[in-house]
């Protein structure tokens, strides 16, 4: 059984950040699990440093920026999400630091935050604060370039979950978490690798034999794996650039989650954790990185 016990929402009071909520709420819902809604304020020196003012001014424009986003904090969500169960918290600090922080320091089950990015350049774009949070936090980490667009929370459902493996040593929890929400959902679900095919030259690209037992050895990997993770999965396998491998994959068989790992990794079988961060800015679903 998956462990969704505490779900833990940064938000900045952004549409971003409603989108997200709308998640956070339906997985809330569905796992009986408490939400958290976490707003981290800047210390005065990041909120004021532009103004000229002694540091007992800014102390008391401080402290009034403080109980004005505590208010805004306890009203939100409160008319668009009703009946939204969520605790609302406000710190102080670096957002980045202290989210990860506070994720660790509350057994956070799942972190649900939206990247950073707008038009056209949305998918060259990955907000700091949420880069920082895949970098550091050992928590799963829910994102997306489109958790702005989430539907209605009644809307929300999970038929195909895709869980994406480089066959390293992550693997294994990346699978057995897939599985699990994926038998949580009644979900259909597909584990997919992508082949690095020809990354060692054209030439060796090109030779039938070197394929054949690459291949070879990516089968008896995947078997090893569904071995040491027992589910019913729908393997499928592909050359090519990870992200653009694993992201066609997720839009053609309509995946409403993709799952994959992070970090980094070596071997024969590829990086696709490496391949993490390109993974989420071009995924056509929410992607949760564990």
């Amino acid at each position: 059984m998956l462990a969704m016990k505490r779900i833990l929402a940064p938000v900045d009071f952004s549409d971003r950040s409603v989108g997200a909520a709308r998640y956070v709420k339906a997985l809330a819902e569905h796992f009986d699990a408490d939400a958290t809604l976490l707003h981290v304020l800047p210390p005065p020196h990041y909120e004021f440093s532009s103004m000229e003012v002694g540091g007992a001014v800014i102390s008391e424009l401080f402290e009034t920026r403080t109980q004005q986003v505590r208010q805004e904090l306890d009203a939100y969500l409160v008319e668009d999400l009703p009946g939204l169960r969520a605790e609302r918290v406000l710190i102080e600090g670096d957002p980045a630091r202290k989210i990860v922080e506070f994720a660790d320091d509350n057994g956070m089950n799942l972190i649900v935050v939206p990247t950073h990015g707008y038009g056209p350049f949305r998918r060259f774009i990955l907000g700091s604060v949420t880069a920082k949070i895949l970098h550091d936090s050992d928590c799963p980490v829910w994102t997306g370039v489109h958790l702005e667009d989430a539907p209605a929370v009644e809307k929300i459902e999970f038929k195909t979950v895709l869980a994406a493996v480089d066959l390293g040593e992550q693997s294994g929890k990346v699978l057995a978490w897939a599985a699990a929400f994926a038998k949580s959902y009644g979900a259909r679900l597909l584990l997919m690798h992508a082949m690095p095919c020809g990354e060692e030259g054209a030439g060796e690209q090109q030779d039938p034999e070197r394929k054949r037992r690459f291949a070879d050895q990516c089968g008896a990997a995947i078997d090893e794996l569904l071995a040491q993770v027992p589910c019913e999965a729908e393997v499928m396998t592909e050359c090519g650039d990870p992200p653009e491998v694993v992201c066609s994959a997720a839009a053609q068989t309509g995946a409403g989650l993709l799952v994959i790992g992070r970090g980094s990794a070596t071997g024969v079988f590829g990086r696709l954790r490496a391949n993490a961060y390109s993974i989420i800015r071009t995924s056509p679903c929410p992607v949760v990185s564990v």
